[in-house]
């Protein structure tokens, strides 16, 4: 059974991948309003299952808190940027340097994850916690992933 940091770095390697395609497009085009919708659904998903089985865990011990409350105001910043590129035309020249910033800001936060607060979360959580975390994720993760495949449709 996988714990909850390998459970979250699955996610990770997809928004990885849909961020760094999402920046090498150009235009109005299919491709781009398809890399866009699927990375905003995937960082939603994540960013919910990961803020209620993850941080929120995390939050109500006293050494988890200044972790979780650097990593929230992370996906705060990301909400935004998703939300300036809803309202920027995706032919306007300012689209893509708003996805270049969103794309420097998923990495950024990604990689103090992976790198720092799963270190410190390894040591506060207990095994059987971090097994049980990632039931949860992953059955919240997969609710809203198909969700809002739904609303695509």
């Amino acid at each position: 059974m996988m714990n909850i940091f390998e459970a979250l770095r699955e996610s990770h390697e997809v928004q990885r991948d849909l961020s760094e395609k999402l920046v090498q497009t150009s235009g109005d085009t299919t491709e781009r309003r398809e890399l866009f919708e699927l990375l905003k659904n995937e960082l939603y998903a994540h960013a919910v299952a990961e803020d209620r089985y993850f941080y929120i865990p995390l939050m109500m011990t006293d050494s988890g808190l200044n972790i979780t409350r650097h990593a929230l105001s992370e996906h705060h910043k990301m909400d935004e940027l998703l939300e300036q590129l809803t309202e920027t035309e995706f032919s306007h020249s300012s689209w893509l340097v708003l996805a270049k910033k969103l794309n420097e800001t998923v990495h950024h936060h990604l990689k103090e994850e992976e790198h720092g607060f799963f270190q410190q979360a390894g040591k506060i959580l207990e095994d059987k916690k971090k097994k049980s975390l990632a039931k949860q994720y992953l059955k919240e993760y997969k609710k809203y992933k198909a969700s809002s495949k739904d609303s695509l449709t």
